[in-house]
Protein backbone atom coordinates (compact mmCIF):
# COMPACT_ATOMS: atom_id res chain seq x y z
CA UNK A 1 0.00 0.00 0.00
CA UNK A 2 2.80 2.41 0.91
CA UNK A 3 4.59 1.62 -2.34
CA UNK A 4 1.42 2.26 -4.33
CA UNK A 5 0.88 5.55 -2.52
CA UNK A 6 4.49 6.57 -3.18
CA UNK A 7 4.14 5.64 -6.84
CA UNK A 8 0.90 7.62 -7.08
CA UNK A 9 2.53 10.68 -5.52
CA UNK A 10 5.55 10.31 -7.78
CA UNK A 11 3.32 9.89 -10.83
CA UNK A 12 1.26 12.95 -9.92
CA UNK A 13 4.41 14.99 -9.36
CA UNK A 14 5.89 13.84 -12.64
CA UNK A 15 2.66 14.69 -14.41
CA UNK A 16 2.63 18.20 -12.94
CA UNK A 17 6.28 18.66 -13.91
CA UNK A 18 5.55 17.61 -17.49
CA UNK A 19 2.50 19.88 -17.68
CA UNK A 20 4.56 22.81 -16.39
CA UNK A 21 7.32 22.11 -18.92
CA UNK A 22 4.84 21.88 -21.80
CA UNK A 23 3.11 25.07 -20.64
CA UNK A 24 6.39 26.96 -20.40
CA UNK A 25 7.43 25.72 -23.84
CA UNK A 26 4.07 26.77 -25.24
CA UNK A 27 4.55 30.25 -23.77
CA UNK A 28 7.94 30.46 -25.47
CA UNK A 29 6.47 29.37 -28.80
CA UNK A 30 3.72 31.97 -28.54
CA UNK A 31 6.32 34.68 -27.86
CA UNK A 32 8.15 33.94 -31.09
CA UNK A 33 7.21 35.99 -34.12
CA UNK A 34 5.22 33.89 -36.61
CA UNK A 35 7.45 34.94 -39.52
CA UNK A 36 10.58 33.05 -40.58
CA UNK A 37 12.60 35.82 -38.95
CA UNK A 38 11.22 34.66 -35.62
CA UNK A 39 12.24 31.04 -36.20
CA UNK A 40 15.94 30.99 -36.99
CA UNK A 41 16.31 27.24 -37.51
CA UNK A 42 13.42 27.14 -39.95
CA UNK A 43 14.72 30.25 -41.73
CA UNK A 44 18.08 28.58 -42.32
CA UNK A 45 16.40 25.45 -43.69
CA UNK A 46 14.20 27.45 -46.05
CA UNK A 47 17.18 29.53 -47.20
CA UNK A 48 19.01 26.37 -48.24
CA UNK A 49 16.04 25.30 -50.36
CA UNK A 50 15.76 28.49 -52.41
CA UNK A 51 17.27 27.80 -55.84
CA UNK A 52 19.28 30.31 -57.80
CA UNK A 53 17.83 31.42 -61.08
CA UNK A 54 18.50 34.45 -63.20
CA UNK A 55 16.28 36.34 -65.63
CA UNK A 56 17.50 36.66 -69.18
CA UNK A 57 16.88 39.85 -71.12
CA UNK A 58 13.54 38.63 -72.46
CA UNK A 59 12.13 38.03 -68.98
CA UNK A 60 13.99 40.72 -67.03
CA UNK A 61 11.76 43.59 -68.16
CA UNK A 62 8.40 41.79 -67.87
CA UNK A 63 8.72 39.50 -64.86
CA UNK A 64 5.47 40.98 -63.54
CA UNK A 65 3.53 40.11 -66.69
CA UNK A 66 3.75 43.58 -68.22
CA UNK A 67 2.87 43.91 -71.94
CA UNK A 68 5.56 44.21 -74.59
CA UNK A 69 5.26 48.00 -74.95
CA UNK A 70 5.95 48.48 -71.22
CA UNK A 71 8.87 46.04 -71.36
CA UNK A 72 10.37 48.02 -74.24
CA UNK A 73 9.89 51.28 -72.31
CA UNK A 74 11.67 49.79 -69.31
CA UNK A 75 14.50 48.46 -71.42
CA UNK A 76 15.04 51.87 -73.00
CA UNK A 77 15.18 53.51 -69.58
CA UNK A 78 17.51 50.81 -68.26
CA UNK A 79 19.94 51.20 -71.16
CA UNK A 80 19.84 55.01 -70.85
CA UNK A 81 20.87 54.64 -67.21
CA UNK A 82 23.56 52.13 -68.18
CA UNK A 83 25.02 54.56 -70.71
CA UNK A 84 24.92 57.43 -68.20
CA UNK A 85 26.65 55.35 -65.53
CA UNK A 86 29.41 54.27 -67.92
CA UNK A 87 30.07 57.85 -68.93
CA UNK A 88 29.90 59.46 -65.50
CA UNK A 89 31.37 56.84 -63.14
CA UNK A 90 34.21 55.36 -65.20
CA UNK A 91 37.11 55.73 -62.75
CA UNK A 92 35.08 54.88 -59.65
CA UNK A 93 33.66 51.71 -61.23
CA UNK A 94 37.00 50.64 -62.69
CA UNK A 95 38.74 50.75 -59.31
CA UNK A 96 35.77 49.05 -57.65
CA UNK A 97 35.94 46.18 -60.14
CA UNK A 98 39.67 45.74 -59.51
CA UNK A 99 39.25 45.85 -55.74
CA UNK A 100 36.29 43.44 -55.76
CA UNK A 101 38.57 40.68 -57.02
CA UNK A 102 40.38 40.65 -53.66
CA UNK A 103 38.00 42.37 -51.20
CA UNK A 104 35.28 39.97 -50.11
CA UNK A 105 33.06 42.74 -48.71
CA UNK A 106 32.75 44.27 -52.18
CA UNK A 107 31.88 40.89 -53.66
CA UNK A 108 29.06 40.54 -51.16
CA UNK A 109 27.63 44.06 -51.43
CA UNK A 110 27.88 43.98 -55.22
CA UNK A 111 25.85 40.81 -55.38
CA UNK A 112 23.15 41.79 -52.89
CA UNK A 113 22.09 45.24 -54.02
CA UNK A 114 19.00 43.88 -55.78
CA UNK A 115 16.90 40.68 -55.68
CA UNK A 116 19.04 37.78 -56.89
CA UNK A 117 16.81 37.05 -59.91
CA UNK A 118 17.79 40.42 -61.39
CA UNK A 119 21.33 40.63 -60.03
CA UNK A 120 23.30 39.24 -63.00
CA UNK A 121 21.81 41.64 -65.53
CA UNK A 122 22.03 44.64 -63.19
CA UNK A 123 25.65 43.98 -62.19
CA UNK A 124 26.58 43.76 -65.85
CA UNK A 125 24.96 47.02 -66.95
CA UNK A 126 24.53 49.22 -63.86
CA UNK A 127 27.89 49.03 -62.15
CA UNK A 128 28.12 50.98 -58.92
CA UNK A 129 31.33 52.55 -57.67
CA UNK A 130 32.35 52.05 -54.04
CA UNK A 131 35.14 54.62 -53.86
CA UNK A 132 34.91 58.29 -52.91
CA UNK A 133 37.57 60.97 -53.20
CA UNK A 134 36.45 63.64 -50.73
CA UNK A 135 33.65 64.98 -48.55
CA UNK A 136 32.49 68.49 -47.69
CA UNK A 137 29.41 69.80 -45.95
CA UNK A 138 26.65 67.29 -46.71
CA UNK A 139 28.18 66.01 -49.94
CA UNK A 140 30.79 63.56 -51.23
CA UNK A 141 32.78 63.55 -54.46
CA UNK A 142 33.73 60.38 -56.32
CA UNK A 143 36.84 59.63 -58.39
CA UNK A 144 35.20 61.06 -61.52
CA UNK A 145 34.34 64.37 -59.90
CA UNK A 146 30.64 63.66 -59.44
CA UNK A 147 29.17 65.36 -56.37
CA UNK A 148 26.56 63.45 -54.35
CA UNK A 149 24.36 64.53 -51.47
CA UNK A 150 25.18 62.00 -48.78
CA UNK A 151 22.21 59.94 -47.60
CA UNK A 152 24.34 57.14 -46.11
CA UNK A 153 25.37 58.83 -42.88
CA UNK A 154 28.38 56.49 -42.98
CA UNK A 155 26.07 53.82 -41.51
CA UNK A 156 25.37 56.00 -38.48
CA UNK A 157 28.80 57.52 -37.83
CA UNK A 158 28.01 60.85 -39.46
CA UNK A 159 25.77 62.64 -36.98
CA UNK A 160 27.35 66.10 -36.91
CA UNK A 161 28.79 66.30 -40.44
CA UNK A 162 32.00 65.19 -42.10
CA UNK A 163 33.71 68.56 -41.66
CA UNK A 164 33.21 68.26 -37.91
CA UNK A 165 34.77 64.78 -37.77
CA UNK A 166 37.74 65.79 -39.87
CA UNK A 167 38.48 68.53 -37.35
CA UNK A 168 37.82 66.17 -34.43
CA UNK A 169 40.33 63.65 -35.76
CA UNK A 170 42.91 66.36 -36.51
CA UNK A 171 42.50 68.10 -33.14
CA UNK A 172 42.34 64.80 -31.25
CA UNK A 173 45.59 63.64 -32.86
CA UNK A 174 47.32 66.84 -31.73
CA UNK A 175 46.17 66.33 -28.15
CA UNK A 176 47.75 62.87 -27.90
CA UNK A 177 50.65 63.20 -30.34
CA UNK A 178 53.31 63.39 -27.62
CA UNK A 179 52.29 59.95 -26.38
CA UNK A 180 51.53 58.53 -29.81
CA UNK A 181 50.17 55.01 -30.34
CA UNK A 182 51.18 53.69 -26.92
CA UNK A 183 48.89 50.80 -26.00
CA UNK A 184 48.16 49.38 -22.57
CA UNK A 185 48.71 52.69 -20.77
CA UNK A 186 46.09 55.45 -20.80
CA UNK A 187 46.44 58.98 -22.09
CA UNK A 188 45.00 61.54 -19.62
CA UNK A 189 42.15 62.38 -22.04
CA UNK A 190 40.62 59.01 -21.08
CA UNK A 191 39.82 60.29 -17.60
CA UNK A 192 37.92 63.25 -19.05
CA UNK A 193 36.06 61.01 -21.51
CA UNK A 194 34.97 58.71 -18.69
CA UNK A 195 33.65 61.64 -16.68
CA UNK A 196 31.62 62.91 -19.64
CA UNK A 197 30.32 59.45 -20.56
CA UNK A 198 29.09 58.94 -17.00
CA UNK A 199 27.14 62.18 -17.31
CA UNK A 200 25.70 61.26 -20.72
CA UNK A 201 24.75 57.69 -19.83
CA UNK A 202 23.84 58.16 -16.17
CA UNK A 203 25.86 55.05 -15.29
CA UNK A 204 28.67 54.31 -12.88
CA UNK A 205 31.44 52.71 -14.90
CA UNK A 206 32.79 52.58 -18.45
CA UNK A 207 34.74 50.10 -20.56
CA UNK A 208 36.21 50.79 -23.98
CA UNK A 209 36.26 48.38 -26.91
CA UNK A 210 37.16 48.38 -30.59
CA UNK A 211 33.72 48.20 -32.21
CA UNK A 212 30.02 48.26 -31.48
CA UNK A 213 29.81 44.51 -32.00
CA UNK A 214 32.53 43.96 -29.41
CA UNK A 215 30.83 46.30 -26.94
CA UNK A 216 27.60 44.32 -27.18
CA UNK A 217 29.54 41.07 -26.75
CA UNK A 218 31.04 42.37 -23.51
CA UNK A 219 27.74 43.69 -22.16
CA UNK A 220 26.08 40.30 -22.72
CA UNK A 221 29.08 38.50 -21.24
CA UNK A 222 28.97 40.58 -18.09
CA UNK A 223 25.22 40.07 -17.74
CA UNK A 224 25.68 36.30 -17.88
CA UNK A 225 28.58 36.46 -15.45
CA UNK A 226 26.73 38.40 -12.78
CA UNK A 227 23.29 36.79 -13.09
CA UNK A 228 24.70 33.25 -13.45
CA UNK A 229 22.12 32.71 -16.18
CA UNK A 230 22.69 31.48 -19.71
CA UNK A 231 20.20 32.94 -22.16
CA UNK A 232 19.97 36.19 -24.10
CA UNK A 233 16.67 37.59 -25.34
CA UNK A 234 16.86 39.51 -28.59
CA UNK A 235 13.92 40.75 -30.59
CA UNK A 236 12.86 39.57 -34.02
CA UNK A 237 14.59 41.56 -36.77
CA UNK A 238 16.98 43.44 -34.46
CA UNK A 239 20.64 43.79 -35.33
CA UNK A 240 23.32 43.74 -32.63
CA UNK A 241 26.42 42.89 -34.64
CA UNK A 242 27.38 39.76 -36.50
CA UNK A 243 28.51 37.40 -33.71
CA UNK A 244 26.67 34.11 -33.21
CA UNK A 245 24.57 34.70 -30.07
CA UNK A 246 22.81 37.80 -31.38
CA UNK A 247 22.61 37.01 -35.08
CA UNK A 248 20.98 33.59 -35.34
CA UNK A 249 19.38 32.37 -38.53
CA UNK A 250 20.36 33.32 -42.08
CA UNK A 251 23.91 34.65 -42.29
CA UNK A 252 25.17 32.66 -39.32
CA UNK A 253 26.74 29.24 -40.06
CA UNK A 254 26.01 28.01 -36.53
CA UNK A 255 22.57 27.20 -35.11
CA UNK A 256 21.18 29.37 -32.28
CA UNK A 257 22.30 28.31 -28.84
CA UNK A 258 21.58 30.26 -25.67
CA UNK A 259 19.41 32.81 -27.48
CA UNK A 260 15.67 33.43 -27.53
CA UNK A 261 14.38 35.49 -30.45
CA UNK A 262 11.03 36.88 -29.32
CA UNK A 263 8.37 39.33 -30.51
CA UNK A 264 8.91 42.96 -29.67
CA UNK A 265 6.10 45.13 -28.30
CA UNK A 266 4.15 42.04 -27.28
CA UNK A 267 2.65 40.78 -24.03
CA UNK A 268 3.58 37.16 -24.86
CA UNK A 269 7.22 38.17 -24.57
CA UNK A 270 6.70 39.77 -21.16
CA UNK A 271 5.04 36.55 -20.02
CA UNK A 272 8.12 34.56 -20.98
CA UNK A 273 10.39 37.02 -19.18
CA UNK A 274 8.30 36.64 -16.04
CA UNK A 275 8.39 32.85 -16.06
CA UNK A 276 11.73 31.71 -17.52
CA UNK A 277 14.51 31.36 -14.95
CA UNK A 278 17.49 31.23 -17.30
CA UNK A 279 17.35 34.68 -18.92
CA UNK A 280 20.41 36.80 -18.19
CA UNK A 281 19.62 39.86 -20.29
CA UNK A 282 17.36 41.48 -22.84
CA UNK A 283 18.89 43.36 -25.75
CA UNK A 284 17.01 46.33 -27.19
CA UNK A 285 18.00 48.14 -30.38
CA UNK A 286 15.88 51.33 -30.29
CA UNK A 287 16.11 51.60 -34.08
CA UNK A 288 13.59 48.74 -34.23
CA UNK A 289 10.92 51.23 -33.16
CA UNK A 290 10.80 52.16 -36.86
CA UNK A 291 10.05 48.61 -38.02
CA UNK A 292 9.31 46.27 -35.08
CA UNK A 293 9.92 42.56 -35.68
CA UNK A 294 11.33 43.12 -39.15
CA UNK A 295 14.91 42.96 -40.37
CA UNK A 296 16.73 46.02 -41.62
CA UNK A 297 15.04 46.92 -44.92
CA UNK A 298 17.26 46.47 -47.94
CA UNK A 299 16.58 46.54 -51.67
CA UNK A 300 17.94 43.01 -52.13
CA UNK A 301 14.79 41.75 -50.41
CA UNK A 302 12.46 44.24 -52.08
CA UNK A 303 10.48 41.60 -53.99
CA UNK A 304 7.17 43.49 -53.96
CA UNK A 305 5.71 46.57 -52.26
CA UNK A 306 4.97 45.05 -48.87
CA UNK A 307 7.76 46.88 -47.05
CA UNK A 308 6.26 48.66 -44.07
CA UNK A 309 7.62 51.04 -41.48
CA UNK A 310 6.07 53.33 -38.90
CA UNK A 311 7.19 55.12 -35.77
CA UNK A 312 4.97 55.69 -32.76
CA UNK A 313 7.15 57.21 -30.06
CA UNK A 314 4.43 57.08 -27.43
CA UNK A 315 3.63 53.42 -28.03
CA UNK A 316 7.28 52.37 -28.06
CA UNK A 317 7.93 54.33 -24.87
CA UNK A 318 5.05 52.50 -23.18
CA UNK A 319 6.53 49.15 -24.29
CA UNK A 320 10.00 50.01 -22.99
CA UNK A 321 8.61 51.02 -19.62
CA UNK A 322 6.73 47.73 -19.33
CA UNK A 323 9.87 45.86 -20.33
CA UNK A 324 11.92 47.83 -17.81
CA UNK A 325 9.54 46.90 -15.01
CA UNK A 326 9.55 43.18 -15.80
CA UNK A 327 13.35 43.09 -16.05
CA UNK A 328 13.63 44.87 -12.69
CA UNK A 329 11.17 42.47 -11.07
CA UNK A 330 12.95 39.36 -12.37
CA UNK A 331 16.60 40.42 -12.05
CA UNK A 332 17.12 40.47 -15.82
CA UNK A 333 19.71 42.90 -17.16
CA UNK A 334 18.19 45.37 -19.63
CA UNK A 335 20.74 46.44 -22.26
CA UNK A 336 20.18 49.28 -24.71
CA UNK A 337 22.25 48.79 -27.86
CA UNK A 338 22.72 52.41 -28.92
CA UNK A 339 25.66 51.75 -31.22
CA UNK A 340 23.57 53.13 -34.08
CA UNK A 341 21.14 55.61 -32.51
CA UNK A 342 23.34 56.88 -29.69
CA UNK A 343 23.77 60.69 -29.93
CA UNK A 344 21.40 60.81 -32.93
CA UNK A 345 18.01 60.95 -31.20
CA UNK A 346 19.05 63.12 -28.25
CA UNK A 347 22.12 64.29 -26.37
CA UNK A 348 21.43 61.58 -23.78
CA UNK A 349 20.62 58.98 -26.42
CA UNK A 350 17.63 56.65 -26.41
CA UNK A 351 17.51 56.59 -22.61
CA UNK A 352 16.74 60.30 -22.63
CA UNK A 353 14.57 60.16 -25.75
CA UNK A 354 12.24 57.46 -24.43
CA UNK A 355 12.63 58.28 -20.73
CA UNK A 356 13.72 54.76 -19.79
CA UNK A 357 16.98 53.90 -18.05
CA UNK A 358 18.70 50.65 -18.98
CA UNK A 359 21.07 48.69 -16.75
CA UNK A 360 23.77 48.84 -19.40
CA UNK A 361 24.18 50.87 -22.59
CA UNK A 362 26.49 50.27 -25.53
CA UNK A 363 27.72 53.06 -27.79
CA UNK A 364 29.84 53.19 -30.93
CA UNK A 365 29.84 54.84 -34.36
CA UNK A 366 29.86 58.63 -33.88
CA UNK A 367 31.25 58.58 -30.32
CA UNK A 368 34.77 57.99 -31.62
CA UNK A 369 34.81 61.39 -33.29
CA UNK A 370 35.07 59.65 -36.65
CA UNK A 371 37.35 56.80 -35.52
CA UNK A 372 36.30 53.22 -34.65
CA UNK A 373 35.04 52.67 -31.11
CA UNK A 374 32.79 50.59 -28.88
CA UNK A 375 31.81 51.55 -25.34
CA UNK A 376 29.89 49.88 -22.52
CA UNK A 377 28.39 52.00 -19.74
CA UNK A 378 26.71 50.27 -16.82
CA UNK A 379 25.96 49.91 -13.17
CA UNK A 380 28.95 49.30 -10.95
CA UNK A 381 27.75 45.89 -9.81
CA UNK A 382 27.38 44.74 -13.43
CA UNK A 383 30.63 46.14 -14.82
CA UNK A 384 33.00 44.40 -12.36
CA UNK A 385 34.96 41.59 -14.04
CA UNK A 386 35.95 39.67 -10.92
CA UNK A 387 34.61 38.55 -7.57
CA UNK A 388 36.52 40.03 -4.65
CA UNK A 389 35.94 36.97 -2.47
CA UNK A 390 36.71 34.45 -5.25
CA UNK A 391 40.02 35.41 -6.89
CA UNK A 392 39.82 32.80 -9.65
CA UNK A 393 36.27 33.69 -10.66
CA UNK A 394 36.76 36.33 -13.38
CA UNK A 395 35.09 37.58 -16.55
CA UNK A 396 37.99 38.30 -18.85
CA UNK A 397 37.83 40.93 -21.58
CA UNK A 398 40.74 42.88 -22.99
CA UNK A 399 41.69 44.21 -26.39
CA UNK A 400 44.98 45.43 -27.75
CA UNK A 401 43.49 48.61 -29.19
CA UNK A 402 41.06 49.40 -26.37
CA UNK A 403 41.49 53.07 -25.37
CA UNK A 404 43.80 53.81 -28.31
CA UNK A 405 45.14 57.35 -27.67
CA UNK A 406 44.13 58.72 -31.08
CA UNK A 407 40.58 57.38 -30.72
CA UNK A 408 40.38 58.80 -27.21
CA UNK A 409 41.59 62.19 -28.44
CA UNK A 410 38.94 62.37 -31.17
CA UNK A 411 36.34 61.17 -28.68
CA UNK A 412 37.19 63.98 -26.31
CA UNK A 413 36.65 66.55 -29.06
CA UNK A 414 33.27 64.99 -29.87
CA UNK A 415 32.12 64.87 -26.26
CA UNK A 416 33.24 68.45 -25.63
CA UNK A 417 31.19 69.59 -28.62
CA UNK A 418 28.00 68.31 -26.99
CA UNK A 419 28.30 71.11 -24.43
CA UNK A 420 28.53 73.87 -27.05
CA UNK A 421 25.60 76.12 -27.92
CA UNK A 422 25.57 75.35 -31.67
CA UNK A 423 25.29 71.60 -31.04
CA UNK A 424 22.71 72.05 -28.28
CA UNK A 425 20.66 74.14 -30.72
CA UNK A 426 20.72 71.29 -33.27
CA UNK A 427 19.29 68.92 -30.68
CA UNK A 428 16.71 71.33 -29.30
CA UNK A 429 13.97 70.59 -31.86
CA UNK A 430 15.23 67.56 -33.77
CA UNK A 431 11.92 65.74 -34.17
CA UNK A 432 10.06 68.88 -35.24
CA UNK A 433 12.65 69.63 -37.93
CA UNK A 434 12.93 66.11 -39.36
CA UNK A 435 9.23 65.30 -39.14
CA UNK A 436 8.48 68.50 -41.06
CA UNK A 437 11.02 67.62 -43.74
CA UNK A 438 9.60 64.12 -44.18
CA UNK A 439 6.03 65.46 -44.29
CA UNK A 440 6.95 68.08 -46.89
CA UNK A 441 8.39 65.43 -49.17
CA UNK A 442 5.41 63.10 -48.69
CA UNK A 443 2.94 65.86 -49.52
CA UNK A 444 4.80 66.61 -52.74
CA UNK A 445 4.94 62.92 -53.71
CA UNK A 446 1.21 62.53 -53.06
CA UNK A 447 0.34 65.65 -55.05
CA UNK A 448 2.39 64.39 -58.01
CA UNK A 449 0.79 60.93 -57.79
CA UNK A 450 4.11 59.14 -57.31
CA UNK A 451 3.82 55.70 -55.63
CA UNK A 452 6.45 56.23 -52.98
CA UNK A 453 6.60 57.73 -49.50
CA UNK A 454 9.06 58.15 -46.65
CA UNK A 455 8.67 57.05 -43.04
CA UNK A 456 11.05 58.54 -40.50
CA UNK A 457 12.36 58.19 -37.00
CA UNK A 458 13.92 61.60 -36.61
CA UNK A 459 16.78 61.79 -39.16
CA UNK A 460 16.56 58.08 -40.09
CA UNK A 461 14.26 57.47 -43.06
CA UNK A 462 12.89 54.39 -44.79
CA UNK A 463 11.36 54.46 -48.27
CA UNK A 464 8.06 52.61 -48.73
CA UNK A 465 6.15 51.93 -51.94
CA UNK A 466 2.41 52.45 -52.22
CA UNK A 467 1.54 50.37 -55.31
CA UNK A 468 2.44 46.72 -56.02
CA UNK A 469 5.61 46.34 -58.10
CA UNK A 470 8.47 43.91 -58.65
CA UNK A 471 10.84 46.71 -59.67
CA UNK A 472 10.99 49.09 -56.69
CA UNK A 473 14.67 48.18 -56.23
CA UNK A 474 15.41 50.09 -59.47
CA UNK A 475 14.70 53.34 -57.65
CA UNK A 476 18.18 53.36 -56.08
CA UNK A 477 19.74 53.75 -59.54
CA UNK A 478 17.49 56.67 -60.49
CA UNK A 479 18.39 58.35 -57.21
CA UNK A 480 22.09 57.85 -57.92
CA UNK A 481 21.68 59.34 -61.38
CA UNK A 482 20.26 62.45 -59.70
CA UNK A 483 23.30 62.73 -57.43
CA UNK A 484 22.06 61.13 -54.21
CA UNK A 485 24.50 58.71 -52.53
CA UNK A 486 22.91 55.66 -50.89
CA UNK A 487 24.44 52.84 -48.89
CA UNK A 488 24.55 49.40 -50.48
CA UNK A 489 21.14 48.45 -49.04
CA UNK A 490 19.59 51.09 -51.29
CA UNK A 491 16.32 52.77 -50.38
CA UNK A 492 15.80 50.82 -47.18
CA UNK A 493 17.52 53.39 -45.03
CA UNK A 494 18.52 57.02 -45.51
CA UNK A 495 20.65 58.43 -42.68
CA UNK A 496 20.96 62.20 -42.72
CA UNK A 497 23.64 64.07 -40.82
CA UNK A 498 22.20 66.73 -38.53
CA UNK A 499 24.04 69.54 -40.32
CA UNK A 500 21.60 69.36 -43.25
CA UNK A 501 20.04 72.79 -43.70
CA UNK A 502 16.56 73.48 -45.06
CA UNK A 503 18.13 74.59 -48.33
CA UNK A 504 20.11 71.34 -48.55
CA UNK A 505 16.92 69.38 -47.95
CA UNK A 506 15.08 71.37 -50.62
CA UNK A 507 17.68 70.24 -53.17
CA UNK A 508 17.47 66.62 -51.98
CA UNK A 509 13.68 66.74 -52.24
CA UNK A 510 13.89 68.10 -55.77
CA UNK A 511 16.33 65.37 -56.82
CA UNK A 512 14.23 62.69 -55.13
CA UNK A 513 11.10 63.79 -56.99
CA UNK A 514 12.91 63.97 -60.35
CA UNK A 515 14.18 60.42 -59.82
CA UNK A 516 10.68 59.17 -59.00
CA UNK A 517 9.18 60.90 -62.03
CA UNK A 518 11.82 59.36 -64.32
CA UNK A 519 11.23 55.93 -62.83
CA UNK A 520 7.50 56.25 -63.42
CA UNK A 521 7.95 57.54 -66.97
CA UNK A 522 10.17 54.57 -67.79
CA UNK A 523 7.35 52.19 -66.88
CA UNK A 524 8.80 50.46 -63.82
CA UNK A 525 5.70 51.26 -61.78
CA UNK A 526 3.24 49.94 -64.38
CA UNK A 527 0.36 48.37 -62.54
CA UNK A 528 -2.60 47.29 -64.60
CA UNK A 529 -4.67 44.13 -64.69
CA UNK A 530 -5.04 43.87 -60.92
CA UNK A 531 -1.42 43.20 -59.96
CA UNK A 532 -1.17 42.76 -56.17
CA UNK A 533 1.59 41.89 -53.72
CA UNK A 534 -0.05 38.49 -53.25
CA UNK A 535 0.07 37.84 -57.01
CA UNK A 536 3.73 38.86 -57.10
CA UNK A 537 4.55 36.43 -54.30
CA UNK A 538 2.78 33.67 -56.21
CA UNK A 539 4.78 34.54 -59.34
CA UNK A 540 8.02 34.20 -57.39
CA UNK A 541 6.92 30.92 -55.80
CA UNK A 542 6.16 29.44 -59.24
CA UNK A 543 9.56 30.58 -60.49
CA UNK A 544 11.30 28.87 -57.59
CA UNK A 545 9.35 25.65 -58.01
CA UNK A 546 9.72 25.30 -61.77
CA UNK A 547 13.08 27.04 -62.06
CA UNK A 548 13.25 29.96 -64.43
CA UNK A 549 16.80 30.27 -65.72
CA UNK A 550 18.54 32.43 -68.24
Amino acid sequence: MENQLALSIFGAGLGLWIIKKVYTRLQLSMAKHPSLAGHSRMAKRVARLIPHYSFNQNVFFKADGAPEEIALLREAGFMRLSKAFKERFTKSVELTNQAAEVISDLQFTGRYRVPFQFSDHVSKHLKSGSFMQSSSGVSMTDLDGNIFYDLTGSYGVNVLGYDFYKKAIEEGAKRVSDLGPVLGFYHPVVADNVKRLKEVSGHDEISFHMSGTEAVMQAVRLARYHTKRSHVVRFCGAYHGWWEDVQPGIGNPLPPRETYTLKEVDQDTLRVLRNKKNIACVLVNPLQALHPNKGAPGDSSLLDSSRKAFFDREAYTKWLKELRQVCSDKGIVLIFDEVFVGFRLALGGAQEYFGVKADMVTYGKTLGGGLPIGVVCGKKELMMRFKADKPADICFARGTFNSHPYVMGAMQVFLESLDTDPVKKIYSDLDIVWDRRANDLNESLLTLNLPVKVVNMSSIWTICYTEPSRYNWMFQYYLKEQGLALSWIGTGRFIFSLNYSDSDMAVVQEKFIRAAQAMKQDGWWWNEGGLTNKIIKRQILREMIFGRKS
